[in-house]
């Protein structure tokens, strides 16, 4: 227990560093969303920090096409901007066929244009968020497609509890929203 906690103390320590540590300049504001999924006293507080960029060029004020264009199908993205997306968890998570430990990781997603999207759990953390080494995957799982009713102008990520059990990780931009459910490992 000592061990996890050291982990989890360092892997935060080290994500609000990062910023003063990174060689390029942060072009889009980061924000940190984070739930306690199942019982509020005895539940697992997974928490994900990410940089949220607009849809609107922020060089050229242009609107972009964000998936099939800034975001391309079939190549690994670091689902935000600037620092790879970093993933804490205080107990183990099950994505799909992915076993989570309890600690930090990278999220990335690899897009598809029809239903193929997955995301991707990797034990590298701390890197700028690209390229990404694929030697670090700890899993890849599909992320369910859906199209939004109405545009979303910037990145958003959302952690959910599920009442019925488990939880639910979300992100939305322009017209869409990929999703996956997880549960707490018992």
């Amino acid at each position: 227990m000592n061990k996890l906690k050291t982990t989890l103390l360092i892997a935060t320590l080290f994500s609000a560093a990062l910023p003063l540590w990174a060689q390029r300049a942060r072009v889009s504001p980061h924000e940190t969303t984070s739930a306690v999924i199942g019982e509020r006293r005895t539940g697992c507080r997974v928490t994900i920090t990410y940089g949220r960029p607009y849809t609107k060029d922020p060089r050229s004020g242009e609107m972009r096409k964000i998936w099939g264009g800034l975001v391309p199908y079939g190549q690994a993205w670091r689902m935000g901007a600037d620092e790879a997306t970093l993933l804490v968890t205080q107990k183990p998570l099950v994505f799909g066929d992915a076993t989570v430990p309890a600690g930090a990781y990278t999220l990335y997603m690899v897009p598809d244009e029809g239903e193929g999207s997955k995301l991707a759990i990797s034990t590298a953390i701390g890197g700028w968020g690209i390229p990404v080494d694929v030697s670090h995957d700890l899993g890849r799982v599909a992320l369910k497609k859906e199209s939004l009713d109405k545009a979303v102008n910037q990145f958003t990520m959302v952690v959910e509890n599920n009442p019925a059990g488990g939880g639910a990780l979300k992100l939305m931009w322009e017209n869409t929203q990929y999703s996956v459910p997880f549960t707490v490992k018992k």
